[in-house]
């Protein structure tokens, strides 16, 4: 690996990913840490003429987020790569074969926190855009942006969210989008994401009389009202699914009670559940449908829900055969078209632009030992650097 300050390139100027890869790993940035690898982009992107700008927000009760927003051009048309440097906690490190963010090249994989989600991703499109930038001289024939936070593993407020409110405010808005999230199962080329399912967050509170279980009929039980009120969920799919969604699923995470007592009625149980849902559904809906429900079986209860994200869709046309039609140029491998999986920063995004998603392969993105093979990132390069040949065309 280079030193510190070397930016991996060749003799074009173009970066090499693994490279940028590697440095980025080795910036410890679990959230909501910075970890030094914002800065490590500006100083990768500045002298390939990226404006950069810095955009750390903050707001009550949450921690201060450091993200990027870099463009280079003016004009259109407008691509933009979305991606976050914040990577989860590594676990227990003694049990890691590789030190999590010692960034190292080993047997052909690059080991580290972040190397699948989604430091590898960043890399190989910063080095994608180098590479484009250098063919044509120093610039590009539109514009190239790169959004990224340092919150999308964490909260979610002070990160893409807010960068996309001062993106509307300063007129930036892309015409298509690319988020570098790990979409592939198996190998590069299977999946790229075109939509993603909502998800919606339930605490069922029921409430009962405290009493003696020898004296049933003066207590009244809110287990049991509480699993008359789930029964009806308990199979676990809400729908048949639609077009682009496979079918709606309610889970129950937890049932919790706090009795210590074997012979006690207790007063009050509560059930958390998360219902990941498609286009058939807003959360708005859900929550009609599931107050009507539990409505019926009239016991007394409180319900509060919080939704983290709609479900939505990019339909398949321009963007998704673009990307298609590069990685399958790179891998021979056409990309099925997903909705697949859990929430991502392309949520937000939506309301801006077009936007799919395509990165690495996530069979070991959050585990212990998190690492891809130096060849993917590479490809993946390779298939960043053809979307930008295909959409400037």
């Amino acid at each position: 690996m280079a030193e510190a300050g070397s930016g991996g390139g060749d003799s074009t100027g173009a970066l090499d990913p693994v490279e940028v890869a590697g440095r980025l790993i080795r910036c410890p940035s679990v959230t909501p840490a910075e970890g030094g690898a914002i800065d490590l982009l500006e100083q990768l992107l500045a002298p390939l003429g990226f404006a950069c700008h810095r955009l750390r927000f903050e707001a009550p009760g949450t921690d201060p987020i450091e993200n990027l927003y870099a463009r280079i051009g003016t004009g259109g048309p407008h691509f933009c790569f979305a991606g976050h440097t914040d990577v989860v906690p590594v676990g227990d490190a003694a049990a890691w074969t590789v030190g999590p963010f010692e960034g190292e090249v080993r047997d052909g994989l690059l080991w580290g926190r972040g190397a699948a989600d989604m430091k590898g991703g960043i890399a190989a499109f910063v080095a994608a855009a180098s590479r484009v930038i250098a063919e044509n001289d120093g610039t590009v024939p539109g514009s190239i942006s790169l959004l990224i936070t340092g919150d999308e593993e964490g909260p979610a407020v002070n990160g893409t969210t807010r960068v996309l409110d001062w993106m509307e405010a300063n007129g930036e808005i892309p015409d298509a989008c690319v988020v570098g999230e790990p979409t592939n199962p198996q190998v590069l080329g299977d999946m790229m994401k075109i939509g993603r399912r909502g998800s919606l967050t339930g605490r069922l509170t029921v409430h009962g009389t405290q009493g003696h279980v020898a004296y049933p009929h003066l207590a009244e039980n809110p287990i049991h009202h509480l699993l008359r009120m789930l029964e009806p969920f308990a199979h676990g799919q809400l729908d048949e699914g639609t077009a682009h969604f496979p079918p709606s699923t309610l889970m129950v995470t937890t049932i919790d009670v706090g009795n210590p007592a074997t012979n006690v009625v207790p007063a009050r149980a509560t059930a958390v559940f998360n219902i990941r849902f498609n286009d058939a559904h807003t959360s708005e809906s859900l929550e009609r449908m599931l107050r009507a429900s539990f409505d019926q079986k009239g016991a007394r209860y409180e319900l509060t829900t919080e939704c983290s994200g709609e479900s939505f869709v990019t339909e398949p046309g321009a963007l998704s055969s673009l990307v298609a039609d590069a990685a399958e140029q790179v891998t021979g491998r056409r990309p099925e078209l997903s909705t697949t999986g859990g929430t991502s920063d392309a949520r937000f995004i939506k309301r801006l632009c077009p936007v799919v998603e395509f990165g690495l392969v996530g069979q070991t993105m959050h585990k212990v030992d998190e690492r891809v093979p130096v060849a993917d990132v590479r490809a993946l390069t390779d298939i960043y650097a053809a979307m930008l040949r295909r959409f400037f065309a």
